[in-house]
């Protein structure tokens, strides 16, 4: 295998491992973000569970008994 070949496997390598990185790099910075909106959504879904579990209870108190 000639020098030049050699150095130019070298070289693909390293571009190869240097994208690797990054991309390794967006994938954890994706997760993380995923990570975030999932907590997000399960403190509104929670949130909102709790507003109609309140409207609910709040509109039965509010109403008058049919035999008035």
């Amino acid at each position: 295998m000639s020098e030049d070949r050699l150095i130019e496997l070298e070289t693909r390598v390293a571009y190869q491992e240097a994208t690797l990185q990054q991309l390794n790099d967006i994938v954890t910075a994706q997760q993380q973000r995923i990570d975030r909106l999932e907590r997000v959504c399960r403190e509104l879904a929670a949130r909102i569970a709790r507003s109609a579990d309140a409207a609910f209870k709040g509109s039965a108190a509010d109403e008058i008994p049919p035999h008035y």
